[in-house]
């Protein structure tokens, strides 16, 4: 799962990653945790014939996906995930998943491994070379009773691959700069089309940074939530020969 995640890029150097114009300008959020706004990535209308204005814009969701059918949100989980193995066909998704892909920029995002304990220890799993990365994202905007209107969202997710795995088995799906374009275009392809994108990360893209519980309260937003905590690594997934399964791990 992915529960929470920081965003501390500058606005231009985020509008630079997602080939969008420009970004109102915002503060480095380090604890961003669901039901709060969010910025995402979606495809534009198409442009005008010579048009050198990009073709993607910017929308500020709420990070928790209401389907359009929900009666009362009071009785409906806080869907801030979305499986992607299924979510094509579920029926919270699927509809985002044929008319409203998107792309959520993240500096990283936090895990917690589960001891025994009722705290886990948390971790800060960010990109190994630094920058900026790509979650795939849906969208779904709720008609409230009252009239008004409220762009919801999720962050799909993957089996962990063995870099994260050792610390929980769910990862964020990241898409590539090079695939932004195929997974946005709601226009011509649907979910088929799109579903070998929906893969874990590369080995080594992640690094995994053990750190204080100061990240468990939402109250909590300033940087010191990223320092290394002192602490002994836990053991990790192993890896697999080559020519093993992809499909199955073992644990130390």
């Amino acid at each position: 799962m992915c529960g929470r995640f920081a965003l501390t890029a500058t606005p231009d150097q985020t509008a630079a990653l997602l080939g969008l114009a420009e970004l109102e300008d915002f503060p480095a959020r380090y604890n961003i945790a669901p039901t709060q706004p969010i910025l995402m990535a979606v495809a534009g209308p198409p442009r005008a014939p010579g048009s050198n204005l990009p073709d993607r814009q910017p929308m500020l969701v709420r990070w928790g996906l209401i389907p359009t059918w929900v009666k009362d949100t009071r009785e409906f989980p806080l869907l801030f995930n979305a499986r992607s193995e299924g979510a094509a066909e579920k029926a919270s998704f699927k509809a985002a998943m044929r008319h409203r892909r998107a792309l959520v920029p993240a500096s990283g995002f936090y895990e917690w491994r589960q001891t025994g304990g009722k705290k886990g220890q948390p971790y800060w799993i960010r990109p190994r070379r630094g920058g900026l990365v790509a979650f795939a994202g849906l969208i779904e905007t709720y008609a409230e009773p009252g009239g008004s209107e409220m762009d919801t969202g999720a962050i799909l997710t993957i089996n962990a691959n063995a870099d994260i795995a050792h610390i929980h088995d769910r990862m964020p799906v990241v898409i590539d700069p090079r695939d932004f374009a195929r997974w946005l275009d709601c226009r011509t392809l649907e979910p088929r089309d799109v579903a070998d994108l929906l893969r874990p990360a590369q080995l080594d893209f992640f690094e995994a940074i053990p750190v204080s519980d100061l990240v468990n309260k939402v109250a909590n937003t300033g940087p010191e939530i990223q320092e290394r905590a002192i602490g002994p690594e836990p053991e990790k997934v192993k890896r697999q020969k080559p020519g093993a399964d992809d499909n199955q791990m073992t644990l130390f």
